[in-house]
C-alpha cells in the first residue's frame, strides 16, 4: 500500500528535482534514496524473494483483479 507525504524542500532543489528526474518521477527516485535507511535489508531481501515465486505472484493478481471486478459490480 502506498501513501502520500508532503514535504518541504528549497526551490531550487525542486526545480532541480523536476529537471533532472522528472515530474513524474520524483516519488520513486526520493524511495529508493530513503529505503535503505528506514528499511532493514532482511525485509528488502524477503520482498524479493516473494516476488520471484511466480505460483504466489499469480495467485496474488488473481486476487486482486477479483477485488477489483467486485467493486466494479457493486452500485454506488
Amino acid at each position: 500500500m502506498q501513501k502520500k507525504l508532503t514535504i518541504t524542500i528549497d526551490e531550487k532543489v525542486y526545480e532541480g528535482l523536476h529537471t533532472v528526474i522528472g515530474p513524474r518521477r520524483i516519488s520513486q527516485f526520493v524511495e529508493s534514496l530513503v529505503r535503505p535507511h528506514v528499511l532493514g535489508k532482511e525485509l528488502e531481501a524477503g520482498y524479493a524473494q516473494m516476488a520471484q515465486d511466480e505460483a504466489r505472484e499469480k495467485e496474488a493478481l488473481n486476487w486482486s483483479e477479483a477485488i477489483l471486478q467486485d467493486s466494479s459490480d457493486e452500485t454506488r
